[in-house]
């Protein structure tokens, strides 16, 4: 499958070769732990990069044309013209995804299954009358399954346990899929997606539109990197929960739309390799550099 010459990058393209390659290590290392092969990868790139440019970058009033598609991509016209209409590779929302992290959601936030500090009630498994209950709860959220069954379900994955009461109490404050199966990798998807997206808008439009920042501090032994690391988690789990709980007090009184809305926070650290001691900057002996040089704000 031969594609056209690759053209000279311009200035902006070349400096993205950097940011683009840090970025792209960690995928690569999950694609060659999961058996995807570069080949497999580069027929995605393909399909992607006519998906792409046939979609996001038409001209207004004009029909794309193949030849556009193959100039704007270094893609062959015949590979072009295969691929066009294929649509973009989707990642759908599995039905246990959407259902669960709804129904916790809920759980977090209404204040019917909520105490005075916003943390979740431990839940009967039905009432009389309508009352709070895990019944309740899984039946505000859908009919098309029965509470027993999302109970079990729960029970036997380890997201609630039964008290002494026979009560249902929720063991994680969030919906956290492991094991590297179809939830895990849907939101791993979804979540990439979003903080990339938003990091894409505000490089390529005339000025910042979404709140992307971070603190970091390089140069910290271990043990204060692990309690950096715990304290974030806290910070970061009650402004999700906040969040979490203004979003869905609103959503009640909203006509609803096409819109999507999605607040996230990453926490990351690591052990830096040294680097080789001719490659390390000197330093004036006499002039050391400023502890407060080390962080870096918002």
């Amino acid at each position: 499958m031969s594609e056209t010459p690759d053209p000279a990058p311009s200035p902006d393209g070349a400096a993205l070769h950097g940011p683009v390659a840090r970025l792209l290590r960690p995928l690569v290392r999950l694609l060659v732990q999961r058996g995807i092969t570069f080949p497999a990868l580069t027929n995605l790139l393909r399909e992607l990069y006519v998906n792409v440019a046939e979609y996001d970058f038409a001209l207004p009033g004009k029909e794309q044309t193949d030849s556009r598609v193959s100039l704007l991509t270094g893609i062959h016209r015949k590979e072009v013209r295969r691929l066009r209409g294929a649509g973009a590779p989707v990642s759908p929302v599995p039905a246990t995804v959407s259902r669960t992290s709804r129904i916790v959601a809920r759980w977090l936030a209404a204040p019917d299954f909520t105490d005075g500090g916003g943390r979740p009630l431990p839940l009967p498994r039905t009432a009389e009358g309508g009352a709070p209950s895990f019944e309740t709860l899984v039946a505000g959220v859908t009919k098309d399954v029965r509470p027993r069954a999302v109970l079990d379900e729960w029970l036997d994955r380890g997201m609630a346990v039964l008290d002494p009461e026979g009560r249902v109490q929720l063991l994680e404050s969030a919906y956290l899929p492991r094991g590297g199966g179809e939830p895990q990798l849907y939101y791993f998807g979804r979540n990439l997606h979003d903080h990339l997206a938003a990091a894409v808008e505000n490089v390529a439009g005339p000025s910042p539109r979404f709140f992307e920042r971070a603190v970091h501090y390089d140069g910290l032994s271990e043990a204060l990197a692990g309690r950096l690391e715990e304290r974030a988690r806290a910070i970061a789990m009650d402004a999700l929960k906040q969040a979490n709980a203004e979003a869905h007090a609103a959503c009640a009184d909203d006509p609803g739309g096409r819109h999507r809305w999605n607040f996230g926070i990453y926490i990351f650290r690591e052990e830096v390799e040294a680097k080789p001691a001719a490659a390390q900057e000197v330093k004036p002996a006499a002039a050391p550099e400023p502890e407060a040089e080390r962080g870096r704000a918002p």
